[in-house]
């Protein structure tokens, strides 16, 4: 599994587990928090993918920082309420929006399939479909183009 797709993964586990207030408690860093999911299911990430973990994490990590990036879903997400989401396709969208404001040099079609991917492995049957329509306006709303062809994916 590619670095990036790896990091992505683990954020994502941590984020799930944030949902139950498991790995980013109040004064929890993005650090620990990985570390901590990557040691409890013993997933043996590489130390690259582990940093890259930390950096999507800390796009998230705070109540602030998390409601503004729910705020974009909502705003996104035409009749769906943030809280009627499952688990996993909301988290998988705090990860790709997180990732499409906080780091504008990956591109669009990058984070968007690696978002699809991710449901594609977590998510349900519509997961996939779910993600990318939500993904797909988000990126729209935040004046995110399409970024042309991406040589290999990350």
């Amino acid at each position: 599994m590619a670095t990036r797709r790896a990091a992505r993964a683990l954020a994502l586990q941590v984020l799930f587990a944030a949902d139950d207030g498991v790995a980013l408690e109040p004064g929890v860093e993005p650090a620990t928090a990985v570390a901590r999911i990557d040691g409890e299911f013993e997933l043996g990430a590489e130390d690259a993918a582990r940093t890259l973990a930390v950096a999507l994490v800390a796009h998230l990590a705070g109540d602030e920082r998390r409601l503004a990036i729910d705020e974009v879903i909502t705003a996104g997400s035409r009749n769906w309420r943030l809280e009627r989401m499952a688990r996993v396709d909301r988290n998988i969208l705090r990860l790709a929006v997180g990732e499409l404001v906080h780091a504008p040099a990956t591109p669009v079609r990058v984070v968007i399939n690696e978002a699809v991917e991710l449901a594609k492995r977590f998510g349900t049957a519509e997961s996939p479909a779910f993600v990318n329509g939500v993904l797909d306006r988000i990126a729209s709303n935040l004046g995110r183009r399409d970024d042309g062809p991406v040589a290999e994916p990350t």
